[in-house]
């Protein structure tokens, strides 16, 4: 061909391109809001999206909503090398795909966790500027499977309250992203609040006896408690060994999952996860499948919630999901621990092991612990005043709980409980046991004297047996989020999933909160 004519073809096929570029449509930003794992990953193969674009995004929301505009107030710290290890992850991605089941995946994780090279306070200024020298396992769980740290979320301080999210860290209190002037629940509340926020895709919380699940309701997410021993607690500063269990809270039951499957299973470092790679199931994510309630036996566990102050709103709402179960193919029925009252009166004595299992785990950090003792910490004077009294009396403590016989009668109770428990879902054959997860809508910040609704305290952490929150609707003029807890037998995680994913799947009650920069 005559180099004249090459060159006219050239030029042709250049402006014929250019043609064809300029007709199509130009392509949306990635939304971050609500955004799902499935979604960002889509985003990455299709290549709509890298890892740095999607961190910088989150980021850029942080910037624009946590401390200013609605000022949410859950991010204690964001991680400044996130950008640094989006970076890195594009570069792997580009060369061999996605580096795990998590890959890119920005998380809010709670200020307890510890984060190796990162501030990590227990939401205290007495621990302001410890840098641990190893993550926690379940951190690093989740930086294995390719997940981002993006920020550290505030807390209840050392995790003391179930009720509002407030440190001596981040001055002012954690606020309810769906009402500026309601509480997020405590202590897992910074997670919540953010995640909720899309401040981050999934977020990591920790649980004694409310704290996943409670502010998982509050924010209109899904929050799982698994059972005791499927997860571990190494490198998570303490409230109750006996009792703190660790886990994903997430806007869709199907990300929290993807986070579940992640982080289960035995490890070395807390021996109470010894029976947990016998125990768990391959794939957790396998039971996200629909027509699981159809059939399902479901008990209604009145014990849970009954109480004079219960909300009527909230009693519709979890009257509606009752039905929307039924309608779905559950078969409901009423169930109670006919022992219940008995076994509690067994109790005999105090239990606090705050200050025995605070001070052990701050004696395994060795030269790298910013405190020691208890006492240290009252000495300091750097805590927030709501925490004092509650210092006060763990520092009076003088037996460990092995020696103690409110621990030990505790244990008992316990013990009787789970037996109690677990015979009547044999008996009844039931699959789960449901409750609202709070009784009242989300109080006014800094009102302590009205009802507080939380039902979460007894049956699951007191058995160890797994309880899973998903959302089911809202009061107070549609605006306030409400839960619906699934209490499942030992290691019955999988079936919990099937039905908290269908319900999800037939109601869709999540929506986002409605925030504007200002």
């Amino acid at each position: 061909m005559p180099r004249h004519a090459q060159l006219t073809t050239a030029l042709l096929f250049v402006a014929t391109a250019a043609t064809s570029l300029s007709a199509q449509p130009a392509r949306r930003p990635f939304r971050i809001e609500e955004a799902t794992i499935a979604q960002i990953h889509a985003a990455f193969k299709s290549k709509a999206l890298t890892c740095r674009a999607l961190t910088k995004a989150y980021l850029d929301r942080i910037d624009a909503l946590d401390k200013r505009g609605p000022a949410i107030n859950a991010i204690i710290l964001v991680n400044p090398d996130a950008i640094a290890v989006a970076d890195s992850l594009d570069k792997r991605y580009a060369a061999g795909g996605p580096t795990g089941p998590l890959h890119c995946v920005p998380m809010i994780v709670k200020d307890n966790f510890e984060t190796m090279g990162m501030q990590t306070t227990g939401g205290s200024l007495a621990l302001e500027g410890w840098k641990p020298l190893q993550d926690a396992t379940m951190v690093r769980q989740i930086k294995h499977a390719g997940a981002i740290v993006l920020a550290k979320s505030n807390l209840a301080e050392w995790a003391f309250t179930p009720y509002e999210t407030v440190s001596s860290i981040l001055p002012g209190y954690t606020h309810n992203p769906y009402a500026l002037d309601r509480v997020t629940a405590g202590s897992s509340g910074g997670t919540a609040a953010a995640v909720a926020a899309s401040f981050g895709a999934v977020g990591l919380g920790t649980d004694t006896g409310n704290s996943i699940r409670g502010p998982s309701a509050h924010q209109a997410l899904v929050g799982i408690r698994s059972t005791m021993g499927l997860t571990s607690r190494a490198g998570v500063i303490p409230l109750n060994a006996s009792a703190d269990v660790a886990g994903p809270m997430a806007r869709t039951v199907a990300d929290a999952v993807a986070v579940f499957d992640v982080v289960v299973g035995s490890d070395p470092a807390d021996s109470v996860t010894a029976p947990a790679d016998a125990k768990r199931r391959a794939s957790y994510a396998s039971f996200l499948v629909r027509g699981a309630l159809k059939g399902a036996r479901v008990g209604i566990l009145r014990q849970a919630y009954e109480r004079p102050t219960l909300d009527a709103e909230v009693q519709r709402v979890f009257e509606r999901a009752v039905a929307d179960l039924r309608a779905h193919g559950a078969v409901i029925v009423e169930v109670r621990v006919d022992s219940l009252d008995a076994i509690q009166r067994r109790q005999q004595g105090g239990c606090n092991r705050f200050k025995a299992d605070f001070e052990r785990y701050f004696a395994a950090r060795g030269s790298n612990a910013p405190v020691k003792t208890i006492d240290e910490v009252l000495r300091s004077r750097k805590f927030h005043p709501t925490v004092e009294q509650r210092l006060r009396d763990a520092s009076q403590v003088t037996e460990l709980p092995e020696a103690s016989v409110g621990c030990q009668s505790r244990e008992r109770v316990r013990t009787a409980l789970r037996d109690a428990v677990q015979q009547m879902m044999d008996t009844l054959q039931l699959d789960a046991a449901i409750y609202p997860t709070w009784s009242n809508a989300p109080r006014l910040i800094g009102d302590l004297n009205t009802p507080h609704g939380d039902n979460s305290q007894l049956f699951s952490p007191s058995t160890g047996f797994p309880a899973i929150t998903v959302p089911m609707g809202y009061t107070r003029d549609n605006r306030l989020p409400a839960g619906l807890s699934f209490l499942g037998r030992p290691w019955s995680e999988g079936r919990l999933i099937q039905l908290v994913y269908d319900y999800e799947q037939a109601t869709k009650h999540r929506r986002a909160p409605v925030l504007t920069a200002r």
